[in-house]
This record gives C-alpha cells, sequence and structure tokens, in this order.
C-alpha cells in the first residue's frame, strides 16, 4: 500500500489505538522493578508514541502532499527523469494519456457538467525530460462547440510536492470550475505538476550545465505537446503559470524570461532567488552568468523588463517572503505589469494559498484571455 493510502493511514491509527488500550492494559503487570519490567514499560511507550508519530506524519502528509511515494520520502525515488534515448521512450508518441478522473464537484462524474481531469505521460524533444501531470480540461471542453478553444495555465507545486495535492488539498480543478461557473473567470486548461521533473533533485527550474534541461522543457517542450494534444489557445503570451513557494519561484522566473510563452505569472509565497542546497546539488556549475540569470531581483535591476504580467502573494505576519516580496514590487517597471496578494496573516502552507487561489486564477485568467 502506497504513501498516501488511506488504509494506510487507518491501520496507523488502529495500531496507535490498540497500543494505547494495550498499555493500559499490560501496566500493572509491568509494575515490578527488575530490568526485564523496565524494558517492557519503556518498550510499550516508545512503541505507542512512534506509531502515533507515524500517524500523525501521515496524515499531514496526505493533507499537504509532501511525498507522493516511500522511495520519495526515503530519497530512493528512482521514477522518470532525464531520458537519454528520446526514440525508444516515445514509441507511445511524447504525450500519452494514462487515466482519466472526474471533478469533485456536483455532477461532476458527466465531464460536460463538471469537466475531466486527464493523467499523462510527457516527453519533452528538446530537453528530454519525461514525467507525468494532470491535464483538468473545463466542461466546455466537452460540449458542442467542438472547435472551440481555451486558455491555458500551468499549476506547479512547491518542493518535493505531489501533483495529487494541486488536485485534493489546494482544489484547483474544483475552484476553477467554481469560478468560471460563477462568471469570475473564462474556462481554462489547467496542466497541473511538480516543478520536480528529475526526482528527487530541485532543479529549481534552471537548465543546469550537463544535467537536467528544466527551464527548456516548461518554457517549450510542455506547453508546445499540451498545444498539439488539446485545444489551447495559441497566441504569443498565451498561456498563464501558476506556483507556491518553489513552484512559485518557477512561475514568476518563467514568466519574466519567456514572456512571448507566459503572458502572466503567479508567484504564492515565492522566493526570488534559486538556493544551492543539497537537494538542488550544483545548479550553475561556476557559471555567475547563469546564476545571475535564474536571480529574479538582479534581472530586474539589469535587464529589459519584459512585457508580462506577475503577481505575488504574501502575509505581513507568518510569512518569511514579506520584505523581499515588497522589494520585488519596487523594482518592476513598465511594461513589466505586476499585482499582489497581501494578507494580514498566514504562513507557508496550503490554508494561505487555498485563500488565494481563487482571486489568481481570475487574475490569470483576465491576463491570458483576449
Amino acid at each position: 500500500m502506497g504513501l498516501t493510502s488511506s488504509k494506510v493511514l487507518a491501520l496507523s491509527v488502529l495500531l496507535a489505538v490498540l497500543l494505547f488500550v494495550g498499555t493500559v492494559w499490560l501496566w500493572p503487570r509491568l509494575a515490578g522493578r527488575t530490568w526485564g519490567f523496565v524494558a517492557g514499560r519503556v518498550g510499550l511507550l516508545l512503541a505507542t508514541q512512534l506509531v502515533l508519530f507515524l500517524s500523525v506524519g501521515l496524515g499531514v502528509n496526505q493533507a499537504f502532499g509532501f511525498y507522493a511515494t516511500w522511495d520519495d520520502l526515503l530519497g530512493r525515488e528512482q521514477g522518470q527523469g532525464v531520458v537519454t534515448d528520446l526514440g525508444a521512450v516515445s514509441t507511445r508518441g511524447p504525450l500519452h494519456v494514462l487515466g482519466t478522473r472526474y471533478v469533485n464537484v456536483p455532477g461532476g462524474s458527466r465531464p460536460e457538467v463538471g469537466g475531466q481531469i486527464q493523467k499523462v505521460d510527457i516527453v519533452g524533444k528538446r530537453s528530454h525530460i519525461a514525467t507525468s501531470a494532470y491535464v483538468y480540461l473545463p466542461p466546455e471542453y466537452f460540449k458542442a462547440h467542438s472547435h472551440r478553444t481555451f486558455p491555458a495555465s500551468v499549476v506547479l507545486t512547491g518542493y518535493p510536492g505531489t501533483a495529487e495535492a494541486l488536485i485534493k488539498g489546494l482544489r484547483y480543478p474544483t475552484t476553477a470550475h467554481e469560478q468560471a461557473r460563477a462568471g469570475a473567470m473564462r474556462p481554462m486548461i489547467l496542466v497541473m505538476m511538480r516543478p520536480t521533473v528529475a526526482p528527487p533533485r530541485d532543479t529549481e527550474c534552471v537548465d543546469v550545465p550537463g544535467g537536467p534541461q528544466t527551464e527548456t522543457f516548461f518554457a517549450q517542450d510542455l506547453p508546445q505537446l499540451i498545444s498539439a494534444h488539446y485545444r489551447v489557445n495559441r497566441r504569443s503570451g498565451g498561456w498563464g503559470i501558476v506556483g507556491d513557494s518553489t513552484g512559485g519561484y518557477c512561475a514568476l522566473k518563467l514568466a519574466m524570461h519567456h514572456p512571448r510563452v507566459y503572458g502572466a505569472g503567479a508567484g504564492l509565497s515565492a522566493y526570488y532567488k534559486a538556493p544551492v542546497d543539497p537537494t538542488t546539488g550544483d545548479l550553475f556549475h561556476g557559471d555567475e552568468a547563469l546564476e545571475r540569470h535564474a536571480d529574479l531581483m538582479w534581472t530586474l535591476e539589469h535587464r529589459r523588463p519584459p512585457a508580462t504580467s506577475l503577481l505575488v502573494t504574501t502575509s505581513k505576519r507568518g510569512e518569511s517572503n514579506y520584505g523581499n516580496t515588497m522589494r520585488f514590487i519596487r523594482e518592476v517597471k513598465p511594461p513589466t505589469g505586476i499585482s499582489s496578494i497581501v494578507l494580514d496573516s498566514g504562513g507557508h502552507n496550503f490554508n494561505t494559498w487555498r485563500r488565494e487561489i481563487p482571486a489568481t486564477l481570475v487574475w490569470v485568467s483576465a491576463r491570458i484571455t483576449e
């Protein structure tokens, strides 16, 4: 059973309850002062505490989507990353639909009412990166107007994150459905995935010298593959991109570096410079120009302002990015557009982002549709 399985969580909770009851029942029988009795009491306490912490950890992971599998948690994930033999992998095509699921809205089992979520495998022609994603198609996609095209937006998790969390925890498809139904935004295709396309490495959406070409994947391969398979509006700057934390940094960077692709980029609780730590490895290999290029503050100060729209979010209390976000806003110059969501209080967590996502989707839709 998988790390995010409800059965695993239920079993761990049941085991914790049984250990607690067993400890209460056995405690009088282990009241002696010999080493055996002491060891028995210590063992019961440790076992109960460990299973309790396991249950809490599983519940938190299921709610927030930090890790998708046991191998992901233990750093042993060997899933699809950089593909060295594109010909062998692409026998099924560069985009392959693996399955479908309904959207959690009333009548959602019918695509023409609730839309549909498709899980896809994607292989980048230029980057040679292979990864998976979830594509949300709005109800209008399945209605009579079979030639109608739709705006599209990439939605990214943080690191490590799971794409599943964008559906269940952050409720992007449900929120997009609700906002479109209320008339606040135009129906939009969402391509939901994590920025960790070469797991377990955190590439920070950088084209790593001699390594994963992540920026190329998101700037060229992904939009072209999705546009070739789905009815997406293909006008210049017609894509949006949204992300939280690491995904937020990626969203802002991709919109700034590639405005002809991404006409709008929203960073929820984003930071503005790629870190270099054990999860990233050496991203720049001594290339100072590449490192500066990945620094969004430096880009604002030294490069021509791109013709794109940016949205940043933060909180006055509870967010560590508040100061840098205010500085980022001050540094933006026309023709770059800048908008913000500043909460009085909030944290680097799903609850805060759920408060920001409805307005963010409405904002993106308004900037990538004609």
